[in-house]
């Protein structure tokens, strides 16, 4: 599995013309799932998403997670961070898992999330909707991780 975190002032999904959900500050997360990701990859990301220190203390130093500020996060599934554009122009998706398996995942990290950061504090975006999605980005602090696991 693999997230991009954006450390953000605020952040938001609208569907359809609609506004779906919004948080303040916090992190938004896009998350991609990778053919052969496990239920411990959903575990193991949520954890560092939420504990990321990426937010300043009274130094201006990175020293604050989202936990320590209190901060909300934003979940949106963006299977193209798996896009492999090694050949030619158009990416090609190969690596990214399949739908049934990505929203299946991708339900435990925000699972994993809710109980780690709080319900209130964690809105997502809709799985395998079209979403414009609003991320105004504090710093600019972009962090990617992957799963530590061998072969994720």
């Amino acid at each position: 599995m693999r997230v991009l975190i954006q450390r953000v002032k605020r952040g938001s999904v609208t569907i359809s013309n609609e506004e779906y959900s919004r948080i303040g500050k916090g992190i938004v997360i896009l998350i991609s799932v990778k053919n052969g990701d496990i239920e411990e990859d959903a575990q193991y990301l949520a954890y560092r998403s939420a504990n990321l220190r990426i937010f300043e203390d009274e130094n201006d130093k990175m020293n604050l997670s989202l936990l320590d500020i209190g901060g909300e996060a934003l979940v949106v599934s963006q299977f193209t961070l798996y896009a492999d554009t090694k050949k030619g122009h158009r990416p090609s998706y190969i690596e990214a898992a399949q739908p049934e398996l990505a929203m299946a995942l991708y339900d435990s990290f925000c699972g994993y999330l809710f109980e780690t950061v709080g319900k209130d504090k964690v809105k997502t975006g809709k799985f395998r909707a079209m979403m414009d999605v609003e991320i105004i980005n504090d710093g600019p602090v972009t962090i990617a991780i992957e799963s530590k696991r061998k072969g994720s």
